[in-house]
């Protein structure tokens, strides 16, 4: 199956738009399990067992496994391997470079750890973008408009194109339509829901492109406009990240049985909202 394939058979299977951040932060982990040889893979295997039939994807964040050296670059391989196959794995590392530099990263994404889609930050043009779209089974998620409290620094400036003045957040959106068109991978956006003003804005512009949506939970996004503004036009529902609300529902040694009752709360609360087909 291609990317969107996949996505849209897990949302069908599972009835969720849920995607847990596996960012792993050792220390935010119960005391026991920081003992161990490799704690985060014991970590992120209770709580990928815990989850997997309540998400459409996991988004291990590349930051948190370097942060660890190469035990971390090691326990993410495992890691991914722990993923059932049916469920994407989107790599978030904000890849973001050109000529081979960026053709070895699209290799080590996609093919070393296995990743369905990854991030992309646009910033240095479409040849940063060009070696991640020629693999057609995959994704790449590019980053529009942004969750974090300074997005708006760079993202709602003013640009002028043809004579047509555009914020650089819809310049990269319409930049993704023609990537998602032109293909052979499928292209998305990063559309914090911390701005649901941007991603009503957004989603105006871009119909067919799938959203990832971070922001919600403890970042206090407005999930109701993630799931009516984050579903394209023929109906793929959004990636709705939610990380930390998860995996540190608690930090007792039943972490994972609470990782699973906070995500099956948020699974009932997108739900209620709509239909998820």
């Amino acid at each position: 199956m291609t990317f969107l394939e996949k996505l849209a058979h897990a949302q069908q299977t599972n009835r969720s738009f849920l995607c847990v951040g596996l960012d792993i932060v050792v220390a935010n982990t119960p005391l026991p399990l920081q003992l161990e040889d490799e704690p985060m893979l014991p970590f992120a295997r209770a709580i990928i067992e815990a989850t997997q039939d309540l998400v459409c994807a996991y988004k291990p964040n590349l930051g948190f496994y370097l942060a660890e050296g190469a035990a971390g670059m090691v326990a993410l391989e495992r890691i991914v391997r722990l993923i059932p196959p049916h469920i994407p794995i989107i790599l978030d590392g904000k890849f973001g470079d050109i000529g081979n530099t960026a053709e070895a990263y699209a290799r080590g994404a996609f093919e070393q750890f296995r990743a369905d889609a990854v991030t992309l930050a646009p910033y240095m043009g479409s040849d940063s973008v060009a070696p991640f779209l020629r693999y057609a089974d995959r994704g790449v998620f590019v980053l529009a408009r942004t969750s974090n409290p300074n997005a708006g620094e760079f993202q709602n400036l003013k640009t002028v194109s043809s004579q047509e003045e555009r914020l650089l957040y819809e310049a990269v959106a319409l930049a993704a339509s023609r990537w998602h068109a032109q293909g052979p991978a499928a292209c998305g956006l990063v559309v914090g829901a911390t701005a649901p003003a941007e991603l009503q804005r957004i989603r105006h512009i871009a119909p067919d492109l799938p959203f990832l949506i971070p922001g919600v939970g403890a970042q206090g996004g407005d999930l109701e406009a993630a799931i009516r503004y984050g579903q394209t036009r023929d109906g793929l529902g959004p990636v709705i990240n939610v990380s930390r609300a998860v995996l540190y529902a608690s930090r007792t040694m039943t972490f994972a049985e609470d990782a699973r009752r906070a995500a099956q709360a948020l699974v009932d609360t997108m739900r209620s909202i709509g239909p998820i087909r």
